[in-house]
């Protein structure tokens, strides 16, 4: 593995390259990226495809990559320019694309902005929360987390997302009346650090969940788009997203296995299923629906 940093109009973009660029067998690379999670997220899913040239990278203000421009908020048009601009830096493009969460709606703006970069997109549960029919209400959720994070710390706005991202259907009032979720019963410290900068917490990464695709530049690029959604997600939020996602793209929907995480081993405490992950990605990269 070889580590570069792309010097950009506002930061430096750190990225890893698994594999010899050009690629031996002529495919394209395949680069996989997420928001808030950075490449170290990717590292199993990057081990179950050996024979691959893999890309992975951190956004700017994440992980490795310092941004310079004064700002702290993460939108997707800027992450796309970004995406971009470590795609023509390897001089590797087309490339083929895996993205999860917030990295998904990265992607399909990229996708929009530059559709020559990506040859076959698999967006993985993109959490675009307005696209679903109660997004009114997912949006108010999303400022509950929020004031939770600002009024008690860490904990209680971790314990607030867990309780979001656990909620099968819609947000009802049913969903409103529940009491405020105790930290420590999900092993959440209750201790307030006075850190308020969580890009997942905050308000620092609304303008993802709030995008709405470029459906007419979507459609318009060659850009074979899948939309992907884990078979344990489907009654959740990040299910219910992906389906809106799908719909409003024409396209059916791609089941994988495990949930929001599925591609993740244990380092990160909820493990997944990543070789079988990796196997139906593989799958779907080949042309699979």
């Amino acid at each position: 593995m070889e580590t570069y940093a792309r010097e950009t109009v506002g930061a430096d973009l750190v990225h890893d390259v698994r594999g010899p660029l050009p690629t031996a067998d002529g495919r394209p690379p395949l680069f996989m990226i997420g928001q808030p999670m950075d490449a170290s997220g990717f590292v199993a899913l990057a081990a179950r495809f050996p024979e691959r040239t893999v890309v992975t990278y951190d956004p700017r203000g994440l992980g490795r990559s310092v941004r310079r421009d004064g700002r702290t908020d993460h939108t997707p048009e800027v992450q796309a320019d970004d995406v971009h601009a470590v795609i023509e830096a390897l001089g590797a493009g087309p490339v083929e694309m895996f993205a999860s969460s917030g990295g998904a709606v990265t992607a399909l703006a990229l996708v929009a902005r530059h559709p020559g970069d990506v040859t076959t997109l698999v967006a993985h549960e993109p959490p675009l929360i307005t696209l679903t029919p109660d997004g009114p209400a997912a949006v108010r959720v999303r400022a509950e987390v929020r004031e939770a994070y600002e009024q008690h710390g860490w904990g209680a706005g971790m314990a607030a997302f867990v309780a979001v991202t656990s909620w099968e259907g819609e947000f009802t009032d049913a969903y409103f009346a529940r009491p405020a979720p105790d930290p420590a019963a999900f092993g959440m410290p209750a201790e307030d650090d006075g850190s308020r900068d969580d890009p997942l917490l905050s308000d620092r990464s609304w303008a993802i969940s709030d995008y709405r695709p470029d459906v007419d530049a979507l459609a318009a690029a060659a850009t074979r788009v899948v939309i992907a959604v884990g078979e344990e997600s489907r009654a959740v939020q990040t299910g219910r997203t992906s389906a809106a996602t799908a719909e409003l793209l024409g396209h059916p929907v791609a089941v994988f296995p495990s949930h929001h995480g599925g591609f993740l081993d244990g380092e990160f405490g909820y493990p997944g299923k990543p070789d079988e992950f990796g196997q139906r990605l593989r799958e779907v990269l080949d042309g699979a629906s």
